[in-house]
C-alpha cells in the first residue's frame, strides 16, 4: 500500500513539483502553488483518474471517530456508524476526516492517517466528495 493516494512514498515528483495542495514547509503555504484551496484539477490525477484525493480540503466521512477504533473494527469493514444526538457527550459527536487539507502538513495527506472534527461544525478546510455509481459495464463483462 502506498503512503499517499497518488501511488508513492514521496510528496514531490521527479521534477520536484509538489503533488497536492498541503503545507509543505514551516508556514510556507504558497510553495505548493496554492495559499488556500485550489481548482480541483490544479494537480495531476492519480492512476484511477481521481483528483485531490489528498490535500486541498479534508473530506468528511460518515464514520464516528474513536482513538482506538483500529483495535476493535474488522479489516474488511472499518466503518463505525453513529449519528449523535444533541444530548450525547462531545466525544460521541466526533466524525472522522481524511485526506489532509491546504493547512495541513504531509502527514495528514497519507492514506492511513485520519483526524476528527465535531459533526455539527463547518471549517474552511473540510469538504466532501460527491460520488456517483458507475452505470456502465464492468471490465469482467468483456
Amino acid at each position: 500500500m502506498s503512503a499517499y493516494p497518488w501511488g508513492g512514498p514521496y510528496t514531490r515528483n521527479a521534477k520536484g513539483c509538489i503533488l497536492a495542495n498541503f503545507k509543505p514547509g514551516r508556514g510556507n503555504y504558497p510553495e505548493d502553488g496554492g495559499f488556500y484551496t485550489v481548482r480541483a484539477d490544479a494537480y495531476w490525477p492519480n492512476d484511477y483518474g481521481l483528483y485531490n484525493m489528498a490535500g486541498n480540503v479534508s473530506e468528511w466521512t460518515s464514520s464516528a471517530f474513536y482513538e482506538n477504533s483500529y483495535s476493535f473494527i474488522h479489516d474488511l469493514n472499518p466503518d463505525i456508524r453513529y449519528d449523535a444526538k444533541d444530548e450525547d457527550s462531545e466525544t460521541m459527536k466526533r466524525k472522522s476526516i481524511r485526506g489532509g487539507s491546504w493547512k495541513d502538513i504531509a502527514y495528514f495527506c497519507m492514506t492511513g492517517t485520519r483526524n476528527w472534527e465535531y459533526q455539527d461544525t463547518g471549517k474552511a478546510y473540510i469538504g466532501f466528495r460527491c460520488v456517483l455509481p458507475f452505470l456502465g459495464r464492468s471490465m469482467s463483462d468483456f
